[in-house]
């Protein structure tokens, strides 16, 4: 099944914990959009996110309404997985069938009513990009480490189910490239909301909500002004990412290895 790409997103206000209605009227995403949701443990990350995955319509604790497209959704988007535009993504997720990577993407291709078998090498050649440790057809998905299969889904939304809409929670701890990640489902043309406290994945989207009191408190769009943090962050997560292979394939780290850290400048 193709999926039509030019879903749009609609979050509609709704109250925090004290019943206080929160302070924006709606936030719009469109295909290409970034957002990521920051605040601290407790805040309300996790309600917003699934407010968004349910596809809420007044019905959750939080009152918050999903638009797609401007409108309610139909039963059908909301009741059947095959006919959902959105793939959530977490630290958490394990899957539990015994499978071999080929036969579940085997699997999920047949569920998406669709025969296009070649896309299992280009989907595990692509979830090779976002993880270091690599992935191979033959392993079995119950072996894989939490980065393999967080970047083997992440390729199969993008490539088996073409999901539009893509919540991607705290897999920042997961051992991805999350630069390529990014870089990925931007160029892919997905909306995709993060929610993280990696400030690297904040500062790179589009825009951030920071979440208080179980409510949206603000919403930040810096249009360029942390360009010049962000890079700094940038440096400094490519060079985490090369010691940690260095160290996974067993190379002793000299000393004369480049360190952007020693060059990052804090701004007040």
């Amino acid at each position: 099944m193709n999926i039509d790409l030019t879903y749009e997103l609609t979050i509609l206000p709704g109250r925090d914990r004290a019943g206080n209605p929160e302070g924006f009227d709606r936030i719009v995403l469109r295909p290409g959009d970034t957002l990521s949701i920051v605040g601290p443990t407790g805040s309300g990350k996790s309600a917003l996110i699934n407010d968004i995955e349910v596809l809420a319509q007044d019905d959750t604790a939080t009152g918050r309404s999903i638009l797609v497209n401007g409108a309610e959704p139909p039963e059908e988007m909301v009741r059947d997985p095959a006919k959902k535009p959105i793939a959530l993504i977490t630290q958490n997720t394990r899957v539990i069938a015994d499978l071999t990577v080929t036969r579940f993407l085997a699997l999920h291709i047949r569920a998406r009513d669709t025969d296009a078998e070649e896309l299992i090498a280009k989907t595990i050649a692509l979830a090779n990009e976002f993880t270091g440790e690599k992935v191979a057809a033959g392993m079995r998905m119950t072996s894989l480490s939490g980065g393999q299969t967080r970047s083997l889904l992440i390729a199969d939304a993008i490539l088996i189910g073409q999901t539009p809409i893509l919540l991607l929670d705290e897999i920042e701890n997961a051992g991805i490239n999350k630069e390529r990640v990014i870089a990925c489902l931007r160029d892919f043309r997905k909306i995709v909301i993060f929610v993280t406290h990696d400030p690297y994945i904040a500062l790179i989207t589009d825009r951030r909500i920071v979440m208080k009191n179980g409510a949206v408190e603000c919403v930040l769009e810096p249009q360029g002004r942390e360009s010049a943090i962000l890079s700094k962050l940038s440096d400094m997560d490519s060079f985490l990412w090369n010691i940690r292979e260095k160290i996974r394939s067993g190379e002793v780290i000299a000393e004369s290895t480049r360190n952007p850290i020693k060059k990052m400048v804090i701004f007040a």
